[in-house]
């Protein structure tokens, strides 16, 4: 789980938006660029090569 005030500080090293927190998935995830970055270890992995990309239901169903 991450931690609140972190969430709040983090944000996409892409494009720098806010990133969401998906609890069931363990991932940040960066609506604008439709990634998902892994937590590991409650230590989130912020590389672009470690992201999966997102199809755009997948996002909708998390914003909804």
């Amino acid at each position: 789980m991450i931690d609140k005030k972190l969430l709040d500080i983090l944000a996409c090293p892409l494009c720098k938006s806010p990133l969401h927190y998906d609890k069931v998935a363990d991932e940040l995830i960066c609506r604008a660029d439709r990634l998902a970055f892994p937590v590991r270890d409650d230590i989130p992995v912020m590389i672009e090569d470690e992201a999966r990309q997102l199809s755009s239901e997948e996002v909708d169903a998390l914003y909804q």
